[in-house]
């Protein structure tokens, strides 16, 4: 029973890696590489088209419109590619293939991010100070001010536990 076991499983892991790494789910759209900067090459690629592969992409949620995809040479597979706008802003998108036959939509997110060249630097004038503010001794004050204000608020709480009154 366990030599039949490690047997089957044997075969099973073989055949898992005997089967191509490439080959994706033919109900989705892949989407290549599924994080882009903007100006970015994406490529997509999908099974769901059956043989003749042939299909049109719409990339028009972030701004790159329509492109064709083909067959490729993995055997059931359509290929295509769009570039990402300059100007697209960071967020998810989910691009959209039509198979030229039968009216199958499969779908697929592309995540646009801001390059480390375009991560937002500096401050903001909105009107709230720091927590250091502008001027050192204003904000020595009010740190005294609270201070005081805790220490007096301690004393008159354990005066009135004791019985004191206040």
């Amino acid at each position: 029973m366990r030599r039949t076991a490690r047997l089957l499983t044997g075969i099973a892991l073989v055949g898992a890696a005997a089967a191509p790494a490439w080959a994706g789910s033919a109900s989705s759209l892949e989407v290549f590489p599924s994080t882009v900067v903007p100006g970015g090459q994406v490529t997509v690629n999908t099974g769901a088209c059956g043989n003749s592969g042939a299909a049109t992409g719409d990339a028009g949620a972030v701004g790159a419109g329509v492109f064709a995809l083909a067959p490729s040479t993995h055997e059931g597979q359509a290929i295509g590619q769009f570039q990402v706008p300059e100007s697209a802003q960071p967020g998810t998108y989910e691009i959209v293939a039509k198979c030229a036959e039968g009216n199958r939509q499969v779908r697929g997110d592309l995540v646009v991010a801001l390059s480390a060249a375009q991560q937002p630097r500096g401050s903001l004038k909105t009107g709230v100070g720091g927590a250091l503010g502008r001027d050192p001794v204003q904000t020595a004050a009010g740190v005294a001010a609270l201070a005081v204000a805790a220490a007096g608020g301690t004393w008159l709480l354990h005066r009135r536990a004791r019985g004191d009154g206040i």
